[in-house]
C-alpha cells in the first residue's frame, strides 16, 4: 500500500497523457492496522445502532459488538453480518459523522465485498447537515453499492431533493468475468465543484453534474459530507435472504483514504 506522494504519483499515471492534473494530497485515512480483534479507531469512527428497517425495509439490527465489526490484525476492517437465530440478523454501520467530513477531493476505499441473496454492502456519504436538513435535502453520494443477486455489478448513485430513492441519478458498473466478492477492488469518487466522477479500479464510468439532475432541483454537493461503511441484510431493493444465503457474510476493508487536490508548482531554472 502507498500513501502520500507515492499514491499521488500512481494516480497520475492512470490519467490521460493530455491532462495536466494537480497532485493529490492525502488528508485523512484509516489503514486498519490495529491488532486482531480490536475495535475500529474511535477517534475516526462512530456507529449507527438499532434496527427498524432504516427506511428500506432492512432486516438487520446494527450493533457495536466485536462480532459485527473488528480489525483482523492483517490490515483489514471486518464488517460481519450474522444470523443470530432464524430470520434475526445483526451487522455494523460505521460512519465518520462528527469526526471527519470533506468537501471535494478523491474519496476511495479498497474493499472485498460479501455476496449472496439479500446481502447489501455499501460505501457511501451523507451531507454533514443531515441532522438539521434531513434526507434527501442534505444529499447522499453512494460510491459503491452491491445487491447479492447481482454478483458482478456495483452501483453508484446520488440522491438529493427531487431525485431520491428510485429516482436517484445512478449507473451500474459490471465486471466482464468473476464476481466482485472474489477479490479486492478500489471504489472511488473524484468530487469537484459542479462535478462528481465515480471510478472502479481507476476506470471512470459515471459522471454527475448539475445538468444531470432534474430541472428545478437543487445541487447539494457543495458542502461537507461524512463517510459510511455498512453491510445491510434484506430490504426492498436487494430482497431478503433465502435458502441459498449463507452466514456469516464479511466485508473486508483494506483502507479508506481521502485526498485533496493541490496545484503543481513549476520551478523556474
Amino acid at each position: 500500500m502507498r500513501t502520500g506522494l507515492g499514491a499521488a504519483i500512481c494516480l497520475l499515471a492512470l490519467l490521460p497523457a493530455s491532462a495536466a492534473p494537480p497532485l493529490w494530497r492525502l488528508v485523512w485515512s484509516d489503514e486498519f492496522n490495529g491488532p486482531p480483534g480490536s475495535p475500529p479507531d474511535a477517534s475516526k469512527w462512530v456507529y449507527d445502532l438499532g434496527g427498524g428497517g432504516w427506511g428500506n425495509q432492512e432486516l438487520e439490527v446494527y450493533t457495536d459488538s466485536r462480532g459485527n465489526s473488528l480489525q483482523d490484525g492483517r490490515g483489514n476492517l471486518v464488517i460481519q453480518a450474522l444470523e443470530r437465530s432464524p430470520g434475526q440478523f445483526t451487522s455494523a454501520r460505521l460512519k465518520t459523522q462528527g469526526k471527519f467530513s470533506t468537501e471535494y477531493g478523491r474519496i476511495e476505499a479498497r474493499i472485498k465485498i460479501p455476496h449472496g441473496q439479500g446481502i447489501w454492502p455499501a460505501f457511501w456519504m451523507l451531507g454533514a447537515n443531515v441532522a438539521t436538513a434531513g434526507w434527501p435535502a442534505g444529499g447522499e453520494i453512494d460510491i459503491m453499492e452491491n445487491i447479492g443477486r447481482e454478483p458482478a455489478i456495483v452501483h453508484s448513485t446520488v440522491h438529493g431533493p427531487g431525485y431520491s430513492g428510485a429516482h436517484g441519478i445512478g449507473r451500474p458498473f459490471s465486471l466482464t468475468s468473476a464476481r466482485f466478492a472474489d477479490d479486492y477492488h478500489v471504489y472511488a469518487v473524484e468530487w469537484a465543484p459542479q462535478r462528481i466522477d465515480f471510478l472502479v479500479d481507476g476506470t471512470r464510468y459515471h459522471t454527475v453534474t448539475p445538468a444531470s439532475i432534474p430541472p428545478g432541483s437543487k445541487w447539494v454537493y457543495d458542502q461537507p459530507f461524512f463517510l459510511i461503511l455498512n453491510v445491510a441484510v434484506g430490504g426492498a431493493w436487494p430482497g431478503n435472504p433465502d435458502a441459498t444465503s449463507m452466514f456469516p457474510q464479511r466485508m473486508l476493508v483494506d483502507y479508506v483514504r481521502v485526498y485533496r487536490r493541490q496545484p503543481i508548482r513549476y520551478r523556474r531554472e
